[in-house]
């Protein structure tokens, strides 16, 4: 019988059974293919253009090729992989979507294109469409016929997407919804035929969504936008002109379009995540096979240690993430199984398993982009002057990972984003067992909590576990000192947000290494893994001794200042390893490996 699923946020206090918890090295051989399948489709059909011709590709010029490419991946089904096979689509379960993603990643700006189609673009209407809605729009999104798009940014709201001005007023007859207003950033926007559209019904205070055809009229597209990065992925504004919307249309109940908006961005957010791992994994191996071959002084770089302190910490921070990533993408699956066992219609076991991850979709959005970005730039750093150059291509990964770190909701967001969530469970809706969490805190500080009492990794999940305490400890500190203020102090919040972050991907990290352990891995395969995660942890809690401290000086002082950071030091003092020799042995390995 499957382990019930993880209660979000409660990995604070609860600790997990590595048995009970799904590691990539489980993904079958069907998933494999399916993530080979895509890889491959990427390599012939994106890459085979040429890393030069990739990186000067347009949206505008060259929508053509763009759009030649699309149907291509819709005519091997890559359009329908999370549509369920009565709409025409593959119906992969969440975390083979996750997978899927990260093969994606290797197809630059049009992993975009694709990822917009699968995710944010279909999923508003699987989630929270009626039967009607599904059969009229999910075979042709699955299909490729018709590409889509999802509405939600406006020029004056981001973030605070709430705040939107685009409206909806009913016409007289009451048949339509007559639709104006103004959105940005629209990806899929200047080809897309179906539009799901986020806007407040006459003076609503919270918006609504709609599903809008463009053969609807009324709409004007803007044009391409110039960017930075992901240049050859269509972005445009949309202009909506006295748009009539059947009424019919309406997506979900009216008002409640912010909360179907959430919903679906916290899928986005673990995809971020996957797809930086994704492009990691493509990034170490065009380091190593670009460092392997670049001579000097008589050597291959690779030889040097400022070359594989960078190879080591890429590898170790993927390995993590990767951990987090895909141990919560399952979780996602064993809570949809379970609500609908106990009852809960298609619809509502899709939302609500998706929702219970907000907390930890946050944290992997966060890390997973800033590792992606940072692969970019020491990819940069690796070639030199080559990777400055439009050649070889690392320069365009470096602009296109860029974008990561900004949609979906900005990483300061997210880590806002991922305390509010903690707050919200732990005092409001009372999901978060506060009781069993401090529970843990005493023994934590006494220095002799560890869940398995002994063993090669006692050390390890002390520093976990005292990590998770001393997130309880600052978080209760803060809030007491600050109470309803805390909201405004955004530095202090995000540095809170970084201390949990670690807790929960070093957990991760070294839940898969006892799984390896126990499941008899490959003995080098289960040594350079633990090395990995041990080097994740060097780091991590290197990030966490900072937020904690940062915090404090932002917030405490006097004696309770004094015993906090006596707490800090005890907590988190120097973990005794070796990071240069994990690091360099970690780089050997991928070096023997091509990556």
């Amino acid at each position: 019988m499957a382990a019930p699923a993880l209660t979000g946020g409660n990995f604070l206090f609860m600790q997990s059974n590595p048995n009970d918890v799904f590691i990539p090295e489980e993904f079958s051989e069907e998933q494999r293919m399916i993530f080979n399948t895509v890889k491959e489709f990427m390599l012939q059909e994106v890459h085979s253009m040429g890393l030069a011709k990739l990186a000067s590709l347009d949206a505008e010029k060259d929508k053509d090729l763009v759009l030649e490419i699309f149907r291509k991946a819709s005519e091997l089904g890559l359009c329908g992989v999370s549509i369920d096979e009565q709409y025409g689509g593959m119906g992969l379960d969440f975390n083979t979507g996750l997978l899927f993603t990260e093969a994606l990643a290797l197809g630059f700006s049009f992993a975009t294109t694709i990822g917009c189609q699968t995710s944010i673009g279909s999923l508003p209407i699987l989630w929270y469409g009626t039967e009607a809605q599904k059969k009229k729009y999910l075979p042709a999104i699955a299909s490729g016929e018709k590409g889509c798009s999802y509405c939600l940014t406006e020029p004056t709201a981001g973030s605070d997407a709430n705040s939107g001005k685009t409206r909806a007023v009913l016409n007289a007859e009451g048949t339509h919804y007559i639709l104006n207003g103004q959105k940005m950033w629209i990806t899929n926007g200047g080809f897309a035929e179906v539009f799901t559209v986020f806007a407040k019904i006459d003076n609503d205070e919270k918006l609504s969504a709609f599903i809008v055809e463009k053969s609807f009229g009324g709409i004007e597209l803007g044009k391409e936008e110039k960017k930075m990065g992901i240049k050859a992925s269509s972005t445009v504004q949309v202009f909506f002109n006295n748009c009539k919307v059947p009424k019919e249309n309406l997506l979900g109940d009216r008002g409640k379009g912010f909360n179907m908006a959430l919903n679906i961005l916290n899928s986005g957010r673990i995809k971020i995540a996957a797809g930086g791992v994704g492009g990691m994994k493509f990034g170490l191996e065009k380091c190593v096979e670009y460092t392997t071959q670049r001579q000097q002084f008589g050597k291959p770089i690779s030889d040097f240690g400022a070359i594989k302190q960078k190879i080591g910490t890429i590898a170790s921070h993927a390995f993590a993430i990767e951990s987090g990533t895909y141990r919560i993408g399952a979780e996602v699956d064993k809570k949809h199984a379970e609500l609908k066992q106990a009852g809960s219609s298609f619809n509502d076991a899709k939302i609500n398993s998706m929702r219970e991850y907000a907390i930890e979709c946050a944290i992997l959005k966060v890390l997973g982009s800033e590792a992606m970005c940072n692969t970019g730039d020491e990819a940069i750093q690796m070639f030199g002057g080559m990777g400055y150059s439009q050649e070889t291509g690392v320069e365009m990964a470096y602009r296109d990972a860029r974008i990561t770190k900004i949609y979906e909701g900005t990483n300061e967001i997210n880590r806002m984003l991922a305390l509010g969530e903690f707050y919200k469970r732990a005092f409001v809706s009372k999901e978060i067992n506060l009781g069993a969490a401090k529970r843990t805190i005493p023994a934590a500080i006494l220095q002799n909590y560890n869940p398995f009492k002994s063993g090669e990794f006692a050390t390890e999940w002390q520093y976990i576990n005292n990590l998770k305490a001393l997130f309880m400890i600052l978080t209760g500190s803060a809030g007491n000192r600050l109470r309803e203020k805390l909201v405004d102090e955004q530095e202090i919040v995000m540095n809170l947000a970084d201390v949990m972050a670690m807790a929960f991907v070093t957990e991760s990290a070294f839940l898969r290494v006892m799984k390896l352990k126990a499941k008899r891995a490959d003995k080098t395969e289960v040594e350079m893994k633990t090395k990995m995660a041990q080097a994740y942890l060097y780091d991590a809690l290197d990030v966490a001794r900072k937020a904690a401290n940062n915090a404090l000086d932002s917030y405490c002082s006097g004696i309770e200042k004094a015993i906090l950071k006596c707490l800090v030091r005890r907590m988190l003092r120097t973990y005794n390893v070796n990071p240069k020799n994990l690091k360099r042995e970690v780089a050997d390995y991928l070096i023997t490996r091509a990556g």
